[in-house]
């Protein structure tokens, strides 16, 4: 895939060591494209070592089991494949990512509390399931945020009893769960590739692709569309 970032626009990343600014995504020159093949080692390399990470920490700390919180919650598998397998994509990048999960979080302990008042709230699981996770969507629409597995981080307390029990305590829980994953796509993702493309907002002019694979066609129909 091609690079689309321009490196010539003013990056406070710029003026840290390069021993440092690389682990952050800075880079001082575009780098080649690297084999289909070497991508695909990479992404198996990232997603093992962040879910192994979150399920040692949270598995296996006295702190978290003594609390039974959730080894792992599914929706971090599905950031796996969006920070390793679409690293690139702006739904994939650090304010997307914790951005997002914090929202989902947020959203769905809030519903969850409202309608566990309710004294047949076994009965509207499903109705506040529905709403939290379409107020999430929006509210990461918003945001700019999006991060589509943050869906599902707003269902896991409404849908699922372990999660349902931990009350607001989900809402760090998550936040532990995405800086963790943050972490390891920092230091895995940027050994031979580039992550992120942006922290907070990308550059004027800089082009993302939707996905990997997207290829030069993909960015030439973008530049048509701007």
């Amino acid at each position: 895939m091609p690079d689309t970032t321009s490196f010539d626009s003013p990056n406070i990343l710029s003026r840290l060591p390069a021993w440092a600014s690389r682990w952050l995504g800075y880079r001082s020159s575009s780098e080649l494209d690297l084999p289909a093949w070497n991508n695909n080692i990479w992404s198996w390399i990232g997603a093992f070592c962040e879910l192994s990470v979150i399920a040692a920490i949270f598995g296996h700390t006295v702190y978290f089991t003594s609390r039974n919180v959730p080894v792992i919650l599914p929706s971090f598998g599905a950031s796996a494949a969006f920070i390793y397998g679409n690293h690139d994509a702006p739904s994939s990048q650090p304010r997307a990512l914790v951005g997002g999960h914090f929202l989902g979080a947020l959203i769905g302990v809030c519903t969850m509390k409202l309608f566990h008042m309710a004294s047949n709230f076994e009965d509207l699981r499903w109705l506040a399931s529905g709403i939290s996770c379409a107020t999430t969507i929006v509210l990461m629409e918003l945001t700019h945020t999006m991060h589509p597995p943050a869906g599902a981080t707003a269902i896991i307390p409404i849908v699922t009893v372990q999660a349902t029990a931990l009350g607001w305590y989900y809402l760090p829980v998550v936040l532990l769960s995405s800086i963790l994953s943050l972490s390891v796509a920092l230091l895995v993702n940027n050994v031979q590739r580039r992550y992120p493309a942006f922290w907070l907002t990308p550059r004027p002019g800089q082009l993302l692709p939707l996905h990997r694979g997207l290829g030069d066609a993909g960015v030439e129909k973008q530049k048509d569309s701007m």
